[in-house]
């Protein structure tokens, strides 16, 4: 199977089903950003299955330029923060976040889900005003 990345609007996160308990955020620093349990627990395998140790390295989040709605997320694996970066830690994983992606995700909760159609990490951003209909940027 594949990850996928799903954007919500906050209007689609107020129609999704509420979050279980197992899924409630990880709260971060006011106007910061949360991570779900479920999330949590797969990047922590990710983080694992690639050799990056929580203690020095964690995952970065950010959006870029581009999409059919103007922005997109980008995530991935990286060994150490930049110097500038905001950095959250949830139960031992670490976040990190550029100044300029800040400025879009600040108040955004990350988290994680897996059916039978689909796995993947969903971006719950109040931030956002729509998403394109492939799921996959936003504005």
């Amino acid at each position: 199977m594949q990850d996928f990345v799903t954007i919500q609007t906050p209007e689609q996160a107020s129609q999704a089903a509420a979050l279980s308990a197992q899924s409630a955020p990880v709260k971060a620093a006011a106007k910061g950003i949360e991570v779900t349990p479920r999330a949590l627990a797969h990047i922590r395998s990710g983080m694992a299955k690639e050799g990056i140790s929580p203690e020095e390295g964690g995952l970065r989040l950010g959006v870029l330029g581009g999409g059919c709605s103007g922005l997109s997320y980008s995530i991935r694996f990286d060994t150490r923060p930049r110097e500038r970066d905001r950095v959250y830690e949830f139960e031992g994983i670490r976040i990190f976040v550029d100044p300029k992606s800040f400025v879009y995700l600040h108040g955004m909760i990350l988290d994680y889900e897996q059916t039978l159609l689909k796995q993947g990490f969903n971006f719950i951003n109040p931030n956002s005003t729509r998403s394109c209909g492939c799921g996959s940027s936003f504005s």
